[in-house]
Formats: structure tokens, sequence, C-alpha cells
């Protein structure tokens, strides 16, 4: 631990222009957008050389390197302020810290070796070290965070070229507006809004893999609202992504109750995104929590001491829309019983998604919120029967229907479903919310009044004229099951009568102006000597 304190000692004392920037500016304050512009222009290092769907891993891992590198310089600054004559002092406080960070690992030793060849693996070599100093913070079952992301990768081109790469990103991330000093950003929010500022533009440039990782932010938040997490709660995403909407819910609880009493769980399939979740967590300050790595549906991670799915009190998520080769050959020996009910579609999981959620639910306080495709309301065959079944066990609460182009990688409109496990009667509410939304280019977004509007509905639990009908469970009976939400919701509009007294003298008086502007103009060809 003395070698880190030296080391960190002498990256202080040196002469390097961007460093002595760093030092100099520490107690100015920088605002969230100063940071967003920063990190967006570092990005301007790959474009051109590599797609955002590659270049994303390096730059959200750097900025996480940058982040614990700054908090740990900042803090051992303070330090030696304080107790500078007394380093064994400074040593053994300095081991609090929440990530141990090892003598080369540090951004600022990495910066200063920036020119010598070998960027990418002194990179690589410094987050390896940084997973083994801090036991398992960074681990799971033997799968490390950084295990997916490698920066000596040749994606960046031939050595040179990836040299020079690294270089410069190396620059970008040692700029002024970079400086992420905790005396200086202040709040950890502003860090987290970073990565999550990031996380959503490259999803916005994601194509069709964007929807793997990232729920778009207003309909987080919608979901939370109407699940409305509590102090105490268990809360879960078993397709969690980086972790947004997970973490939405655990917001709520702080900015509703001013208590951070919570546990957050969750589970990722794909390596990478299951990194920036464990990042996502750690930079907006959510050390209580569990994120698994692997497939939910065959192999869930999240048990119990006896090896039984944990139950939790609120579970939610929107996890890949009909998904193909889902694990249907498994299903029907699944030693959890999750399908009992019956067994999806081979090539269509979003039931397998759902009848899992269902199982981990608490039996008396578990609710849950989940985004679906609208196939899921209406399709027949083995999913007619589930969705038959979980109506009649009186588990389904709610059927919102969302508006279109509101999710990354998929222009069609989806549903949320909301089911509970403490209803207090057998109806349903279906709210079509799908002609309420602020319009974008690409993207369509929910405003705050929109969310407000769907949330209050939902609480009050009345019809509302052509937005919200309250269904008897006769009601949907007499349906077959479906839920198809215009079959309930009726929007209907009547065209307004036209007058067609009103519209014959309209094009009468056009006929006569057309005739003036005819003799106009010919009068006016005339002079130009036109004859007709």
């Amino acid at each position: 631990m003395s070698e880190i304190l030296s080391d960190n000692k002498g990256t202080m004392s040196n002469n390097d222009k961007t460093s002595q920037n760093q030092t100099t500016s520490a107690t100015d304050k920088v605002s969230q957008d100063q940071v967003n512009k920063a990190l967006w222009s570092a990005c301007d290092t790959f474009r051109g050389t590599i797609s955002a769907d590659t270049y994303k891993d390096f730059i959200l891992t750097m900025l996480f390197l940058k982040y614990i590198s700054d908090v740990w310089q900042d803090h051992y600054d303070a330090y030696k302020a304080e107790y500078g004559d007394e380093p064994e002092l400074i040593e053994e406080m300095m081991k609090n810290e929440r990530f141990v960070l090892p003598q080369t690992a540090s951004f600022n030793a990495l910066y200063q070796r920036r020119h010598e060849p070998g960027n990418g693996e002194r990179i690589d070599q410094a987050l390896h070290a940084i997973e083994e100093a801090n036991g398992t913070k960074l681990k799971d079952a033997g799968k490390s965070v950084f295990q997916d992301i490698t920066f000596n990768t040749d994606r960046l081109g031939e050595e040179k070229q990836k040299n020079t790469i690294l270089r410069h990103l190396m620059e970008d991330f040692a700029k002024d507006e970079l400086n992420l000093k905790p005396s200086r950003v202040g709040t950890l929010d502003v860090i987290g809004n970073a990565y999550e500022y990031l996380i959503k533009n490259f999803a916005a440039s994601g194509g069709q893999k964007a929807g793997e990782f990232y729920t778009p932010p207003e309909v987080s938040d919608l979901i939370a609202e109407l699940l409305d997490p509590q102090p105490g709660e268990s809360i879960c995403d078993p397709a969690c992504g980086s972790a947004s909407l997970l973490m939405k819910c655990g917001s709520k609880i702080r900015n509703n109750h001013n208590n951070k009493n919570y546990a957050l769980y969750g589970q990722e399939a794909i390596g990478s995104t299951w990194s920036f979740a464990k990042m996502n967590m750690f930079l907006h300050g959510e050390d209580n929590h569990k994120i698994e790595w692997g497939d939910t549906i065959r192999n869930p991670k999240l048990l119990d001491k006896n090896g039984n799915l944990m139950l939790f009190d609120i579970v939610t998520a929107n996890p890949p829309f009909s998904l193909d080769k889902w694990g249907h050959d498994e299903a029907e020996h699944d030693k959890f019983s999750r399908f009992r009910r019956g067994v999806p579609p081979k090539t269509k999981g979003d039931y397998a998604f759902i009848l899992h959620m269902i199982e981990t639910l608490k039996p008396t306080t578990g609710r849950m919120g989940v985004v679906v495709p609208h196939g899921v309301l209406f399709r027949g065959s083995s999913e007619g029967k589930i969705r038959k079944q979980l109506i009649d066990e009186n588990l389904l609460d709610a059927v919102i229907g969302l508006p279109e182009k509101l999710f990354y990688g998929t222009g069609i409109p989806a549903a949320i479903l909301i089911f509970s496990n403490h209803k207090e009667d057998d109806s349903v509410m279906f709210i079509d919310a799908s002609r309420e939304f602020k319009a974008g280019k690409n993207q369509n977004l929910l405003s705050q009044d929109n969310i407000d509007k769907i949330v209050t509905t939902y609480r009050a639990g009345n019809d509302v004229d052509k937005y919200a009908y309250v269904a008897s469970l006769s009601e949907i009976q007499e349906n077959d099951y479906n839920l198809n939400i215009p079959r309930y919701v009726d929007t209907f509009e009547e065209e307004e009568e036209i007058d067609l007294m009103a519209v014959r003298a309209e094009r009468q008086q056009l006929k006569a102006q057309l005739a003036e502007l005819e003799t106009e103009m010919e009068k006016y060809l005339k002079e130009l000597g036109y004859d007709a």
C-alpha cells in the first residue's frame, strides 16, 4: 500500500500540463452538461474507425477507471493535507476506500506512459490488477467485470494506430472537464448521470442491438411509479441489461421516502452488458446489489440457500421481444416448475420471462411490471392457454398500451402488464396511452404529463372516456381471454358532420376568384407580347 501512496504522490508532482490543469482547477465545480459533452466528444477518437456498438465498451470502461482513480487521488490528497507527516495512518485510512487501486493501475499512471508503445496491453493489465485487488466486488462466479472488454484488440487497427487511438482517448479523459474528483463534481449523481447519458446515446445509435441493454428512461420512470417501491423491499430485474430500470426503482425509494433501505437484484445473459450493469451500479453509489451473469430462463442464478428461486417484493423487466431459441427444449422438465401453466412457443419467449417473473413474486407483497409486444395480449395456442390461466388465477392487474417508437431498436408499440399477488377484486384495468406522447424524429418520448396521467388513472382505478376501462372477469371471459386493448377502450372519434351547402358556397367563391386571376393573367401576357 505504501507503494500505491508514493505512486500517487509522484503523479501529482508531475509537470504535465494536463495534470496541472486538473490540480489547479480541482475546486472549480463542473456542470452535468460539461461532463456529458466532454464524454461524447471523446467518442470522436473512434468515429470512422469502429462502430459505436464496439467503442462503447472502451468509453464506458475508461469512464469507470477514470472515476475510481480520481476518487482515490482526491481522498489521498485530503488525508495527506491533514496527516502529511503520518504516512502509516494515511495508508490505513486508504484501505477503507470503496475500491483498492494498485500502483500501476491508476489512470494517471497509464496517462504518464501514453507516448510509449503498448497502451492497449497496459490498460488491460491495469483493469486485471484492479479486479484482483478488489476481491469479489468486481467478479461473479469466476467471471470478472472486464473479462469481455479488451483494449489490446486488432479492432483498433495495427499496433501503431491502436497505440495512437488509445493515447488520444487518455488525453480526452485527462481534460479538465473530466476531472471527476468528488471535491469538484460534488455528488455522485453527476457521474451516474454521465454514465446513463452515454448509454442512452449509444442505444439511440445502436440499431437492433440497442434494446438489449437499455430501457428508455421515461419508460423506466413510468414502471417504477406504477410499482411504487417501498423502504425495506427487495427488487429484481431478471433481464436487467445495464440496470437502468432496476436503479430507477431504487431511486424512487430514496426520493419518495428519503430511505436507502432496499436491495437490488438482477441477472443478465450478455457478458459485456452484465459488466456495464455492475459498473453502472457502482457509479450510482448502489453498492447493495447482486447482479448475476447468465441465462435467466435456462440457468436462473438468483437462488436461496435451499436452491429454490429467490422471491422478491417487486419484479420488473423489459425482456427481449419474442425471443427465438429461448430454451423451449428444456422447459418441459424445468426443475423450478415455472412452466406448469404451459410451455411458450419455441420461437417466442415472451411468456417464458413472464412465467419466470410470476414464480419469483412473494406470496403477499409481490407485484410486477413487464414490457411486452402486443402479440402477448391476443396470440392463441399455448400462449392463449397461459394467458387464460394467469387471468383465472387473478394475477393480472392492468394492461397499459404505449405509443410506437418508444423503444430503441424497434418501432413497434409495446404494452406494460402489471401483475399483483394482492388484488382487491378480479377486474383488470385497460389504459390506452398510445396516442399521447412527445413526437421525435427517430424516437418518441413520454412527457412527464403523459406519465402522470397514466399513473393517476391506474391508481384511481376508474373508467376514463376514450382512455381507460376497468373490465370485469366475465367481460374478459366473453372476449375469450383476448386482452387486445381496443376491445375494452373505445377510442373511436365521430367525424364532424360536413355542411355540404357551405362547401358548395366556398367552391363557387373559389371558381370566381380563379376566373378573375385568369383574366388578369391574359392581360399581363398581352402586354408582354404573348398573344393567345
